[in-house]
């Protein structure tokens, strides 16, 4: 015979047995898939800034641990998802030196001035790739060709680039030789098929080529209950229905619904960086304004603004909205009425 008293408890309730550390590794293995296609596409290069950027994120969330004195917490994985995330945003032969500055910025800055885990505003990863937007913006758009003969044997001469110095002749030519599909859009110089978007045989950043292998590992998140479905959805959806709009409009002017979705860092952007748990709203109405937010600043920034690329910056304010977001969502707590509005007297 079962104990019938009611046992009551205050929240929060804990429903499943899936902790920090679960949850960060089971994202640290979603993100593997598009490491190792980065550097099938790019070479020892990638494979450099993946490794360099992450450990100076890893260094970086130890040393501000121990200034602070608090415990170490790389057992959490968050600075290594901060790292390969940071990195997979990066063309594939940014100087190696910047990267590990990039990261830096991204854990000093974008987590551990905050006080760490759990209480950073902006995502980490985003506040780095943010500053190396802004410190070095010429190597930031210097892309690569994909499946370059010889990436495997040797390092771009870019990404030995030494600090506060120009780079070799070889490394601008290098550079120049490829560009991504929404650069070459916004300039009207060329389009690129929806089918190469799709599967990622294009020049762009590591690990943002691949739309289709992007939502493959974000559906493995999903399906294991580690993000909310609603914020990949309203951001895509959202953006869809946008850019399909002005391409029904003008289409010799605004690209197609599929291209702005499989194009640039919309997908990663999508699944891996506005559902970060710590920078996002928890209401059920918020969720989806905020992710309508960031959809529809992506494509104003992508077709509007000087800029080919929006989502990071979208997303940042994303972020910075998330506290507006919920306070205007809260729902009416149960048996309580809305206050109504007096009139005049």
């Amino acid at each position: 015979m079962t104990d019938p008293r009611l046992e009551l408890r205050s929240a929060p309730h804990l429903h499943a047995a899936q902790g920090v550390e679960q949850i960060m590794r089971n994202v640290v293995l979603a993100l593997l898939p598009l490491c190792a296609f980065g550097v099938f596409l790019f070479g020892l290069s990638a494979a450099a800034l993946i490794v360099v950027v992450t450990l100076s994120c890893l260094g970086t969330e130890q040393l501000f641990n121990r200034l602070a004195g608090r415990a170490g917490t790389l057992g959490d994985y968050s600075a290594a998802i901060t790292g390969m995330l940071l990195a997979l945003t990066l063309p594939p032969a940014f100087p190696l030196w910047m990267g590990a500055v990039s990261g830096f910025v991204a854990i000093g800055l974008g987590k551990a001035l905050f006080g760490g885990l759990g209480f950073n505003v902006f995502n980490p990863a985003l506040v780095g790739r943010a500053f190396a937007q802004a410190a070095f913006p010429a190597a930031i758009t210097d892309w690569s060709p994909v499946m370059r003969a010889g990436r495997f044997l040797e390092l771009q001469s870019s990404s030995l680039s030494l600090p506060f110095m120009a780079p070799p002749e070889s490394a601008v030519i290098d550079a120049v030789t490829g560009a991504t599909p929404l650069a070459t859009y916004k300039t009207g110089v060329a389009t690129t098929s929806n089918f190469d978007l799709l599967f990622g045989f294009t020049p762009g950043a590591v690990g943002e080529t691949s739309a289709l292998l992007i939502m493959i590992c974000g559906v493995y998140l999903l399906a294991r209950r580690m993000l909310d479905w609603r914020i990949p959805v309203a951001i895509l959806l959202s953006a869809a229905l946008l850019s399909g709009a002005l391409n029904l409009l003008d289409p010799a002017r605004y690209p197609g619904a599929l291209y702005m979705l499989f194009s640039g860092g919309l997908m990663l952007g999508a699944w891996f960086m506005a559902t970060d748990m710590v920078g996002t709203p928890v209401t059920p109405l918020g969720v989806w304004v905020y992710g309508v937010l960031i959809g529809v600043t992506t494509i104003v920034i992508r077709l509007f603004g000087a800029l080919p690329e929006g989502v990071m910056y979208a997303i940042l304010l994303g972020n910075a909205a998330t506290p507006l977001i919920e306070s205007v969502t809260q729902p009416r707590a149960y048996g309580r009425r809305r206050p109504r509005k007096r009139g005049p007297p």
